[in-house]
């Protein structure tokens, strides 16, 4: 019956002119073609595809069938159907109008999800390809809007992150990203062509530029790549990553160029349509490309050797910058990753304080302290760690003694400060070991900067349990400066300020030493107290401190909390003493010093 209704219609639009088709007719071909497709009437319907007589027809109205000879090829697992099918399609290609293809193809492409995306990707690449060659003008647009509907199915697939994930591609991301090479090789070498320079030919250039770019972002910023030393031909995002800074290089966009005109107002781009592109999304694009050519080492060797270490990290900051802004954490650690890269080009000491006036330089360590302090990743979180200690090694002693001030003014965080401090005590080591002392740490630079220091924040209120790291690192650091300065040398500047530092550090440390001692040991009378109860009624009891409710827990959890915090003000009581002991012998002995001169 339907090859009765085809071959019905078909011999009605034979007589017609092309310009004379109806509405009524393509939706009775659909109709008509749909069902024979529906009943298995394979042969039949390629016959009349094949029919010279009706060429005229498919031209019009055979696109109509693509959509479901591609649901019969994903779904059917005949072989001997299979292969007829993939006969249709391909006459359909060859014979129907490029323009309405084109449409339908996109139009499938858009409506799969989850694993189907791959697959129909997978199968209509080449008859994409294959349409839009056969197209005469607009190819440019035409090429963007396959490439952006293609780039937008695939930015949903989830990337793969492991070895593991990267061989079984469940998803089929990576298949996707080596065929969409291969889709997009003759489109390249049509604007590599030295006789082709038309205006046609730069839009189309620029239509590849912005899906080298949108790949760069996803999938590539957050796909993670298998270890240099394993045999990396294998691993497939690294190497669509490879192709597509070689097609950046074949368009007249090569990473030498973006380093070069880094910094510069003047945009490397020619269109002002893709300029505000850029401004908007291609930070995270530029950022993936240099980790790439930096860390991954893609393309390195075309990078010029007149390169200073300097200006490359002045280059990679901002893109540190952008990764460390993001909150995955495999593109973040690309930041590190990229960070330590620039870092260990230069030398100790040898990154000048000017570089800090920039103001990557300042929010790198800030985006650093973010990691240390919020990442949940045990090892991220020391990576950080060592990457700030490795840019404060890089820095000079004034870049230093700037960064430690604006550490210590926005980490809000005891355990980073505590670490600056020690950084602190480590330069002042440094300077008072050299015959010439630096001057930014000692003397009045460094009076200024133990002001941050030598202080506690909200006084006797301070909550000490809270900034005990800060609180014992600084009560080392005064340790340090009292054995190692004497007061008739005073290089430090110490002995000068030292009843500033009783003032303002010392007597209040005391005093919130006692409120703080007084209130958990009244705490701990209290659950024990209440722990007794507990047992009777064998429920959970709370416990309030600094005003805040420890949560819910045992008893004998909450008598360990408090405990806890008791031991953690006895040490910091105990080294107290100790620093009082030593300035009280220090002043002492120069008091009978002078006493013994007069």
């Amino acid at each position: 019956m339907a090859v009765e209704e085809l071959q019905s219609i078909i011999k009605r639009c034979q007589i017609l002119e092309e310009q004379d088709f109806k509405e009524e007719d393509f939706g009775l071909f659909q109709l008509a073609g749909q069902r024979c497709i529906d009943e298995g009437h394979i042969d039949q319907l390629l016959e009349v595809i094949q029919n010279e007589k009706n060429k005229v027809i498919i031209k019009n109205m055979g696109w109509n069938l693509v959509g479901p000879v591609v649901r019969c090829l994903l779904w059917n697992n005949k072989e001997d159907d299979k292969r007829k099918y993939f006969l249709m399609l391909d006459l359909l290609i060859k014979l129907c109008n490029p323009k309405e293809l084109l449409l339908g193809l996109l139009e499938l492409i858009e409506e799969p999800s989850g694993k189907q995306i791959s697959q129909i990707i997978l199968l209509l690449l080449q008859p994409l390809q294959t349409v839009i060659q056969k197209l005469h003008s607009n190819k440019a647009y035409s090429v963007g809007l396959a490439l952006s509907t293609i780039w937008s199915q695939l930015s949903l697939l989830p990337v793969p992150y492991s070895k593991e994930q990267i061989q079984t591609d469940d998803y089929g991301l990576c298949q996707c990203c080596k065929a969409l090479i291969e889709f997009m090789k003759p489109f390249l070498e049509e604007v590599t062509d030295e006789r082709e320079n038309s205006l046609e030919n730069e839009k189309l250039k620029d239509e590849l530029l912005k899906f080298c770019f949108k790949s760069l972002k996803c999938p590539l910023l957050t796909a993670q790549f298998l270890e240099q030393s394993e045999e990396t031909e294998n691993d497939p995002l690294r190497c669509f990553a490879s192709e597509i800074i070689g097609f950046l290089s074949a368009i007249g966009y090569p990473f030498s160029k973006m380093i070069f005109n880094h910094g510069r107002k003047k945009r490397i781009w020619n269109y002002l349509e893709f300029e505000e592109e850029e401004d908007k999304q291609l930070a995270d694009s530029l950022a993936s490309l240099a980790y790439l050519v930096f860390v991954q080492g893609i393309s390195i060797d075309q990078l010029p050797m007149v390169l200073s270490p300097s200006y490359l990290l002045q280059f990679n900051m901002g893109h540190i910058e952008v990764f460390l802004q993001r909150t995955e954490e495999s593109v973040f650690s690309k930041g590190l990753d990229l960070l330590e890269n620039s870092l260990l080009r230069i030398e100790d000491n040898g990154l000048l304080h000017q570089y800090l006036e920039i103001k990557s330089f300042l929010t790198v360590p800030q985006g650093l302290v973010k990691v240390m302090t919020l990442c949940p990743d045990e090892t991220l979180r020391k990576k950080g760690l060592a990457m700030l200690q490795l840019y404060i090694n890089k820095l000079d002693s004034q870049g230093k003694y700037t960064l430690f001030r604006c550490l210590l003014n926005t980490s809000n965080h005891s355990g980073v400060e505590a670490f600056i401090i020690q950084n602190i005590k480590n330069q002042i080591d440094i300077s008072l070991k050299r015959t010439h002392n630096n001057k930014w740490f000692t003397g009045p630079q460094l009076i200024s900067l133990l002001d941050l220091v030598l202080f506690l924040p909200e006084g006797a209120e301070t909550d000490l349990l809270q900034n005990s790291d800060r609180i014992m690192a600084s009560l080392n650091l005064l340790r340090y400066l009292v054995i190692k300065d004497n007061e008739h040398d005073n290089q430090t500047g110490l002995w000068t300020e030292l009843g500033k530092i009783e003032n303002n550090f010392l007597k209040p440390l005391h005093t919130g030493l006692n409120m703080s001692k007084a209130h958990y040991e009244a705490e701990i009378k209290n659950s024990q107290e209440n722990s007794q109860e507990v047992q009777k009624s064998k429920e959970f009891c709370s416990v309030t401190v600094g005003g805040e409710e420890i949560p819910n827990m045992p008893p004998e959890m909450q008598l360990k909390v408090l405990h806890s915090a008791l031991f953690t003000f006895d040490l910091i009581e105990s080294v107290l003493a100790r620093v009082e002991e030593l300035i009280e012998i220090k002043t002492k002995s120069t008091s009978e010093e002078n006493t013994g001169i007069k």
